[in-house]
């Protein structure tokens, strides 16, 4: 299961991205990669809250 300090670590290194005016293709790539780690990580919350209640 995905932790939320990898999403922390990741949104961290995409906010020290824009500060220091990196290249967009950069930024974007940080970009995509945190909204497919958010996007896992609530797949599996949701996932892991319907196992419990059943």
């Amino acid at each position: 299961m995905l932790n939320k300090e990898e999403i922390n670590n990741l949104r961290k290194q995409l906010d020290e991205s824009i500060l220091n005016n990196e290249d967009y293709s950069i930024i974007y790539k940080i970009s995509t990669d945190l909204d497919k780690l958010i996007a896992k990580y609530y797949r599996e919350s949701v996932f892991n809250v319907n196992d419990i209640s059943n």
